[in-house]
C-alpha cells in the first residue's frame, strides 16, 4: 500500500499538497506547504507504468516517484521557499489557504492582515502580485480545473461573508486578463448570500458552479456569473460545513464538523449521509466522481463509494494525523500531508473497487 515516506526537516505539519504530475509539464511535481508556510517543489518521476508504456524507462524503474526539493533537503535555499509576509493572527493555516497553479509555477496564499491574497513564484519565492477586493481577511481559496494554456478560475472567500470569482491567466501568470492593470484586477463576479465568514469553497468550471460553505448555515450553490442557484440544506445536525468536493458529474460531497458527511446532487437533493468518528481534515473525489477518499486526525486513509458512502477500503494507519491529500494525474498514487511534517505516497487503484471489475475478474 505504502510506496514511500518523505520526512521534511522542518517538522511543521504539511497542510497543503498539490500533485501536478502531468508528464508534459516543465516540472511535474508534488508541491507541499507547511503550517509555517514553508513550501517545497518536490519533483515527480513518472515511474508508474508497465514496461513499454509512455513515461516508463528502466533507469527510472528503481526510483521513487517523489524526490525531495533540494533546497529543502540540504537547507541551502530555504529562504527562497519561506513565505514570511505577515498573516492575520486569528487565521488558522489549513489546506484552504493555498492554491498551486496547474504548472506548479505559482502559489496563491490568503489570510493576510491587509485583506489581500497574494501570488508567489515557486521558482524564486518572490511575490509577484497582490490582489485586493474583500472588505475583511481572505479565509479560503480554490481553483477550477485548468484549461489548455493554464487558464482557470480562482475563488476567494472571506470573513466579509462574500466570495469573489477571479480569472487566472496562464499566459501572463497573473490574476486578470491584462498584464498592464495587474495591480488592480477586477473580479469576474461577487457571490453573496452567506451570513457568516466563508470557510470552504469548491469551483467547477465544467459545470460552471461555485459551492461554498460558511462558518455556519447551509452551503450555497452559485453560477460562475454570480447568480445564487440554491442552498444545500443538510440534515438537522449538519450545520457547520468544513470541506467541500465537487465532481463534474454533478455530485457534491460536504464534510461537516463532528464526522458528518452529506452527498448532494447538484439540484440540491440529499442523496446520502454518514457519520464517522474521525475529525476529517481532507477529502478528495476520484476524477470520475465515483470514489471518495478521506483522511483526518486518526491518520487513516479510507476509501468510500461516493454515491452511498459504502466503505471500500481502509489503509494501514499512519503514525500522525492527515492534514492534506492529492492524487497524481493518473489516479494511481495518493499523496498525504501529515501533521508530523512528512508526506506519504500510497498506491491506489480505483478500478479494483469497481463492481464490473470485481464481477469480471
Amino acid at each position: 500500500d505504502v510506496i514511500m515516506v518523505l520526512k521534511f526537516p522542518s517538522n511543521s505539519p504539511v497542510t497543503h499538497v498539490a500533485a501536478n504530475t502531468l508528464p508534459h509539464l516543465t516540472i511535474p511535481a508534488v508541491v507541499t506547504v507547511t503550517c509555517s508556510r514553508l513550501f517545497a517543489v518536490n519533483r515527480w518521476h513518472n515511474t508508474v507504468g508497465l514496461r513499454g508504456a509512455p513515461g516508463y524507462s528502466l533507469d527510472q524503474a528503481h526510483h521513487l516517484p517523489i524526490e525531495m526539493d533540494p533546497l529543502i533537503a540540504n537547507n541551502s535555499g530555504v529562504n527562497k521557499r519561506q513565505i514570511t509576509d505577515l498573516v492575520d493572527q486569528s487565521i488558522q493555516i489549513n489546506a484552504h489557504c493555498f492554491v498551486v497553479t496547474a504548472d506548479n509555477r505559482y502559489i496563491l496564499i490568503c489570510g493576510f492582515w491587509d485583506k489581500s491574497f497574494r501570488v508567489y513564484s515557486t521558482e524564486t519565492g518572490k511575490l509577484t502580485q497582490i490582489v485586493f477586493g474583500h472588505w475583511d481577511v481572505v479565509t479560503c481559496l480554490a481553483r477550477s480545473e485548468s484549461y489548455i494554456g493554464g487558464d482557470c478560475y480562482i475563488v476567494s472567500g472571506s470573513r466579509d461573508a462574500t466570495l469573489l470569482l477571479w480569472y487566472w491567466s496562464g499566459r501572463h501568470h497573473i490574476i486578470g486578463d491584462n498584464p498592464n492593470s495587474s495591480d488592480y484586477p477586477a473580479p469576474r463576479a461577487v457571490l453573496t448570500g452567506h451570513d457568516h465568514e466563508v470557510v470552504c469553497v469548491s469551483v467547477c468550471a465544467e459545470l460552471g458552479l461555485v459551492i461554498s460553505g460558511a462558518k455556519e448555515g447551509p452551503c450555497l450553490v452559485h453560477t460562475i456569473t454570480g447568480d445564487l442557484l440554491r442552498a444545500l440544506e443538510g440534515p438537522e445536525n449538519c450545520l457547520f460545513p468544513r470541506l467541500i468536493s465537487v465532481s463534474s458529474e454533478g455530485h457534491c460531497i460536504i464534510y461537516y464538523e463532528r464526522g458528518r458527511f452529506s452527498n448532494f446532487s447538484i439540484n440540491g437533493k440529499l442523496l446520502a449521509q454518514m457519520e464517522i468518528n474521525d475529525s476529517t481534515r481532507a477529502i478528495l473525489l476520484s476524477s470520475d466522481g465515483q470514489n471518495l477518499v478521506t483522511g483526518g486526525d486518526n491518520g487513516v486513509v479510507e476509501v468510500w463509494q461516493a454515491c452511498d458512502f459504502k466503505q471500500l477500503y481502509i489503509y494501514p494507519g499512519c503514525d500522525a494525523g492527515i492534514r492534506a491529500m492529492d492524487l497524481s494525474h493518473d489516479q494511481r498514487t495518493l499523496i498525504t500531508g501529515m501533521a508530523s511534517g512528512s508526506i506519504v505516497a500510497f498506491n491506489i487503484d480505483f478500478n479494483r473497487w469497481h463492481y464490473e471489475h470485481q464481477n469480471r475478474y
